[in-house]
């Protein structure tokens, strides 16, 4: 039997998660994104309930129950209380999750600090400035040394939350992909802060990497880790959809003209119902992915596809044409006067 509805045990969890993002996340919100700071109070609220150790392996210390589903019950009502503070209380995840799939005799050690003591966050680099950018294929270099590896490159879009100790590098080596680990305060690591709408309480930045030292994470399935990270951003779309559909229909529901609720009129009513259908739609493809993902299975397409519809498909796009006369006129691949042979291709930038 088929069935869309959370079991008794991810009920609890949606519950309690809810309840959390109600009560400590919301009225943070806004004051975080104009101070554009963490409140590092509530980070360690989140961390007492191990929403990233319980997902660790038992025989790290971990609470032994990880499944891909869950996570992605989380993320959605987490993000329903506010992307950028859901970002900051799951980051541990970004390290200690690869590590725990890398294991190795030193996994209990290397878990330690996102398990014990004070909230520790963490971040995974990835994401590169240039177009075109294939995460399988990174332009950052890595380089076999006598003790390690020398990583070269600039990554984006990193968490650099304070008290972070390390960051996963993705870079490549020869032909293949791997991912890195180096010191947040290594040599040859240089940060430059990001200015982000919409997530300003979370602290990103440009890495540029100048022979970083660095160890690498042996065992790291890059596929499945790709699939992972587009699973629980598109269940982060879904919470912060969920929770712009619910502001409009209350509105909508309240709101009067002409002597009746605006929800009442068609218009209205056929616009919200479209709203519901692609959060409900993005919502199922991601419970598809992390069920694949849970059963051991390939969920690339599936992942990707979570990703797409959670954050809109091309057709709803805000676009300009693709290329505008003066390009036409050149055969130009990109336009002598504007970007526009680019705007479209922005999005592949991003894994």
């Amino acid at each position: 039997m088929i069935g869309f509805e959370p079991d008794d045990e991810q009920q609890l969890v949606i519950d309690t998660v809810h309840q959390f993002a109600e009560q400590e996340i919301r009225p943070l919100a806004r004051p975080s994104e104009e101070a554009r700071e963490l409140p590092r109070a509530l980070l360690e609220t989140a961390h007492e309930l191990g929403l990233v150790a319980n997902a660790l392996p038992a025989e790290f210390g971990g609470g032994g129950e990880r499944s891909a589903v869950t996570g992605a019950l989380v993320a959605e009502e987490l993000a329903w209380g506010d992307l950028a503070l859901a970002l900051a209380i799951l980051s541990p995840g970004l390290c200690a999750l690869p590590r725990a799939e890398a294991g190795g005799a030193n996994g209990e050690a290397a878990l330690r600090p996102y398990l014990e003591g004070a909230f520790c966050p963490g971040a995974l680099a990835w994401s590169e400035t240039s177009l075109g950018f294939d995460p399988y294929h990174p332009e950052t270099r890595a380089e076999a040394t006598g003790d390690g590896f020398a990583i070269s490159g600039v990554k984006c879009q990193v968490p650099w939350i304070e008290g972070l100790r390390e960051v996963l590098v993705v870079a490549s080596e020869g032909d293949a992909a791997g991912v890195y680990s180096v010191a947040s305060d290594a040599p040859g690591l240089r940060t430059e802060p990001e200015a982000q709408m919409g997530i300003g309480a979370l602290p990103t930045a440009v890495l540029h990497l100048d022979g970083a030292p660095a160890q690498r994470l042996d065992g790291v399935d890059l596929r499945r880790l790709l699939a992972q990270g587009r699973v629980g951003l598109a269940a982060m779309a879904v919470g912060v959809a969920r929770a712009a559909f619910e502001v409009a229909r209350d509105y909508a529901k309240e709101r009067e003209a002409f002597g009746a609720p605006i929800a009442t009129k068609q218009a209205i009513a056929f616009k919200l119902a479209d709203m519901a259908i692609e959060i409900d739609g993005a919502r199922l493809l991601a419970w598809e992915a992390a069920w694949q993902l849970d059963r051991g299975e390939d969920a690339g397409r599936a992942a990707l596809l979570a990703r797409e519809q959670a954050r809109g498909s091309p057709s709803r796009w805000p676009t300009a044409p693709s290329r505008c006369s003066a390009a036409t006129a050149t055969s130009a691949t990109t336009c002598p006067s504007c970007t526009c042979a680019t705007r479209g291709a922005s999005r592949a930038s991003k894994p």
